[in-house]
C-alpha cells in the first residue's frame, strides 16, 4: 500500500487547496476513491457552494465507529522562498517534497489507500471519514461538521486526527480564540489632539488590558496543567493604524489570539475585556464624539483537546505500537471538536510538525510507511 498511497499523495497535492480557494476539486478526487471501497458518501457544502466537508462511512449505521479525520486545506506558498513547484509533488532522497505533504495530505493518502481494507475487514462498528475544508483558517469546516454530527443519532466513539506528530501519540493541546478588533474614531491636525478621538491610543489602551491579563493568567495555571507553558497565553498579533506623525488617526485594527487550557479562562478573558470595553473604552469615546466605539469580530474560536483518564483509542494505540508515554503539543487542531461532541479523540500521523507551513515542505516515506502501519492495526482492531 505504500507505493498506492504515494501515487495518491502526489494527486492530491497537485489540487492547489490553499484556504482561500475553493476545495471541491480535491473533495471529489477523494470522494470517487472512497465511493469505489463501496463508503457511503456525503459532501457537504458550505454556504458559498464553493467548499465542502467530506463524511464518508464504511459498514452498518451503527454507533460506536472509528472517525479518520484530516483536513484539506493547506496555508499559501505565496512570498516563500519554494526551489520547486509547490503543487507538483517530488520524491527525491526518501522525500515527498510539495505543499500539504505533510500538513496533512500525506495521513489522508494512507486512509484512502486503506479504504478497500477497511470495507473488507469491517463488522459491527462502522470506519468514517472525516475530510474537511479551512481547518487552517479558524476550523471553519470542523466547527460545521462537528454541529452537523451531533444532531445525528448515530455516535462515532472514537477519532483519530492525523496531523503530523512524527508518529507519536498526542492526547492534549490548547484552545485557540482569534480576534480582530476594530477601533473607530475621529481625525484631525496632530497639533490639536484633544479634539479629535485617537483610535490608536484607545487600541494600545486596549492591548495594555490584555498584557495585564496575561500576567494574571500565570497565576491561574491549574495545578498539574500538562501544558507549556502550564497557563492560558494570550499574544498580540499585529496592530494597524494611523497614516503619518501629524494625524490623528481615525481608525485601527488590533488581531490577537487566546489559547486557553480551560473554559474558565477562555470565559475570564472575554468577559473582562468586554467589561473593560463596554464601562470605560466605549463610554469615553462616545463622549468625546458621536460615531465613535469598538467592535469585535470572532475569526475562530476551537475548543481544546483535554487529557482523559479513559480514553479507548489512546489506548488501543498504545496497545498497537508499544508507546509507554503520551504527549500534549502546543499547536490546536480539529481534535478538540470531535471530544466536545462524546468521542474520544487523539492525534497522531505522519511528519514533522516543523515541516508544517514551511517552503520545500516535505514528508519522509519512512513516515508515511509506519502512519500506514498503525492504520493496519487499527483495522484488524477495530473491524474485529
Amino acid at each position: 500500500m505504500l507505493e498506492r498511497s504515494i501515487d495518491i499523495l502526489g494527486d492530491l497535492v497537485g489540487f492547489p487547496t490553499i484556504s482561500s480557494d475553493s476545495n471541491m476539486d480535491a473533495i471529489g478526487y477523494m470522494a470517487e476513491i472512497l465511493r469505489a471501497a463501496g463508503a457511503r458518501v456525503e459532501i457537504l457544502r458550505d454556504a458559498s457552494g464553493q467548499k465542502a466537508n467530506l463524511w464518508a462511512t464504511i459498514g452498518p449505521e451503527a454507533d460506536g465507529g472509528l472517525v479518520l479525520s484530516g483536513h484539506s486545506d493547506v496555508v499559501p506558498v505565496a512570498g516563500q522562498p519554494w526551489s520547486r513547484d509547490p503543487f507538483a509533488m517530488v520524491r527525491q532522497d526518501g522525500r515527498l517534497y510539495g505543499r500539504g505533504t505533510c500538513d496533512m495530505k500525506g495521513f489522508i493518502a494512507a486512509c484512502l489507500a486503506l479504504a478497500p481494507q477497511m470495507a473488507a475487514a469491517v463488522g459491527d462498528r462502522p470506519f468514517h471519514f472525516a475530510f474537511t475544508h479551512d481547518e487552517e483558517v479558524g476550523c471553519l469546516g470542523g466547527r460545521a461538521l462537528a454541529e452537523e454530527l451531533s444532531r445525528r443519532e448515530v455516535r462515532p466513539a472514537m477519532a483519530l486526527i492525523g496531523e503530523p506528530t512524527s508518529m507519536q501519540l498526542v492526547e492534549g493541546h490548547k484552545g485557540c480564540c482569534e480576534y480582530t478588533v476594530r477601533f473607530t474614531g475621529t481625525g484631525g491636525h496632530g497639533s490639536s489632539p484633544e479634539l479629535g478621538v485617537n483610535a490608536v491610543e484607545y487600541a494600545t489602551r486596549y492591548i495594555t488590558r490584555l498584557l495585564e491579563l496575561r500576567a494574571e493568567l500565570k497565576a491561574r495555571a491549574p495545578e498539574g496543567s500538562p501544558f507549556e507553558p502550564p497557563h492560558t497565553t494570550i499574544n498580540i498579533g499585529a496592530l494597524h493604524g494611523g497614516t503619518i506623525h501629524n494625524v490623528i488617526p481615525a481608525e485601527a485594527q488590533l488581531d490577537w489570539e487566546m489559547r486557553p487550557v480551560n473554559m474558565a479562562d477562555q470565559d475570564f478573558v472575554k468577559e473582562t475585556i468586554a467589561r473593560f470595553v463596554a464601562q470605560d473604552l466605549v463610554p469615553e469615546m462616545q463622549a468625546r464624539a458621536e460615531g465613535t466605539g469598538i467592535s469585535t469580530e470572532v475569526m475562530g474560536e476551537v475548543c481544546g483537546l483535554l487529557p482523559m483518564p479513559e480514553n479507548q483509542v489512546r489506548d488501543m494505540i498504545r496497545g498497537l505500537t508499544g508507546a509507554n508515554g503520551v504527549n500534549c503539543v502546543p499547536f490546536n487542531t480539529e481534535a478538540g471538536l470531535f471530544q466536545q461532541i462524546g468521542m474520544d479523540a487523539v492525534i497522531c500521523g505522519p511528519g514533522s510538525i516543523a515541516q508544517a507551513h514551511q517552503p520545500d515542505e516535505y514528508l519522509e516515506v519512512d513516515q508515511l510507511a509506519k502512519c500506514l502501519e498503525l492504520l493496519d492495526g487499527l483495522i484488524a482492531a477495530h473491524g474485529r
